[in-house]
This record gives structure tokens, C-alpha cells and sequence, in this order.
């Protein structure tokens, strides 16, 4: 299982969000660059991006933070947010980005992520951001009135790589994650599941571990990573052999 850590950028600089709202900030970095580089020698395989002024603004907003990023690491990033026509998202593949994540898209524009995986094998990953079990879009401003499992059984058959789903709700919160959903979800579904939103401590990532099999490829974690709370370290060994206390791989 593959551990993502967040790197969520507003105005430039690494941020938290609670429950998506972008008045309550918590600035943990502000050098996006850096904050990669920890990352990095920390020892994760992966990094995960959200420009959450593009994802209200439907375009790049935090590019700059962005290229400083995928200059300053080899490891592969995914990257949400404002990620909203085709052009888009063949600059970012072009860029240097692993893979996009599409979100507002899937709901507003479906054939858009059909259409992008065809063209982009492997690197289309859909986002599911779910507010008491429905679909948000624009950055979380709106909800929808689509179930998040009918959103993500509508691309069983489009290629997708993966889905990201979050729980609005535990997002940033530090409450934990919201296990039955995440499980469930993956369980109904043959496309890997990626979980978002809540991760406070081990024991989260030890119960995620454990469902493993229900399909969950990895799971994010920001604010916990930042504030201490999971050690990169014992986390990463967890997730990558049941065993916090396991030799390094």
C-alpha cells in the first residue's frame, strides 16, 4: 500500500485545510519546493498535489509551486485541482506530472475523463470528495446531487488508474478516517481505491492496512505527517509489510 503525502498548495506556499474551508488555514510550509524535498528523503515513493486556489478558480493557479515541485524531486506526483479540459491535462503529463487527478470533470464532463484515459493510459486518476455520502465539486463550494459510489461505477470501464476518494467531513479534522466508506466503496468497485481525508494517527493506517484487499492501492495523509503525529518512518514500513517495527525495505 502506498502512502501519499499531501502537499496542498494556497496562494504558493504548503497548506492544511479544515473540512475544505479555505478560510480556516494552516501554513506548514512556505517553500513548496522544500517541503518535497523532506518528503523525499523521508523516503516516500510518491507525492500527492492539490492547487486548492485552481480548484475553485477551474484553473492553474499554484503553477508555479507546482514546477518548483516536479523540478526539486525524481519521485512521481499526482496532481488535482483546476484540472478541467484536455489541454490541461496534457500539459501537466507533459510537465513532468505522473498522473492528474480529475474531479469537478467526472461529474460535470464525463466523457472528458473517457476521452483523457484513451489518450493517457494509467495516468488518469478520478477524485471523489464526498459531503455526507454525495459528490462535491468546485473546490467543495457545491454539492451535487450524485452518490459517490454511482459517480465512480459510471468509469468502471474507462481505464481510470485510480480513485482518490475523501471524506469532506474528516478532511483536516484529524478524527480518522472513514473506514466503512472507503471499504465499501472499494469493495464495489475493480478500480484500486485511494484513501483521502481523516488520517490522525498509526492506528488509522493500521486498520487501512488491514483492508488492503478490499482494493485500496494507498492512502493520503497531510496534517497528521506535518504536525508529528505519524512518523514517515514506522508509517511507511506499516504500509509496506503489516509491520511498523520492520526493517527499512
Amino acid at each position: 500500500m502506498i502512502l501519499f503525502p499531501a502537499i496542498d498548495l494556497k496562494d504558493g506556499r504548503c497548506v492544511r485545510l479544515l473540512r475544505g474551508d479555505m478560510g480556516q488555514v494552516t501554513v506548514f510550509n512556505d517553500s513548496p519546493s522544500d517541503q518535497a524535498r523532506i518528503f523525499a528523503n523521508d523516503g516516500f515513493e510518491w507525492l500527492h498535489l492539490v492547487d486548492l486556489n485552481g480548484a475553485v478558480a477551474g484553473k492553474a493557479v499554484n503553477a508555479d509551486a507546482v514546477s518548483s515541485i516536479l523540478a526539486a524531486v525524481s519521485i512521481p506526483a499526482q496532481l488535482g485541482g483546476g484540472i478541467r479540459d484536455m489541454d490541461a491535462i496534457d500539459r501537466w503529463l507533459d510537465h513532468g506530472v505522473r498522473r492528474v487527478i480529475l474531479g469537478t470533470v467526472a461529474v460535470e464532463n464525463p466523457q472528458l475523463v473517457r476521452e483523457a484515459c484513451k489518450r493517457h493510459p494509467g495516468r488518469i486518476v478520478v477524485g471523489i470528495d464526498a459531503r455526507d455520502g454525495y459528490v462535491a465539486t468546485q473546490g467543495w463550494t457545491q454539492t451535487s446531487t450524485i452518490k459517490a459510489l454511482d459517480l465512480a461505477l459510471r468509469f468502471e470501464d474507462a481505464g481510470v488508474a485510480a480513485i482518490v476518494f475523501t471524506d469532506i467531513e474528516r478532511d483536516g479534522a484529524m478524527g480518522g478516517v472513514n473506514i466503512d466508506a472507503t471499504v465499501d466503496l472499494a469493495w464495489a468497485l475493480t478500480t484500486p481505491v485511494i484513501a483521502s481525508g481523516g488520517v490522525s494517527s498509526m492506528a488509522d493506517l493500521q486498520a487501512l492496512k488491514q483492508e488492503e484487499e478490499a482494493g485500496i492501492e494507498g492512502v493520503i495523509c497531510g496534517r497528521a505527517l506535518y504536525d508529528g503525529r505519524v512518523d514517515p518512518s514506522a508509517a511507511l514500513r506499516l504500509l509496506r509489510s503489516g509491520d511498523p517495527a520492520a526493517p527499512p525495505c
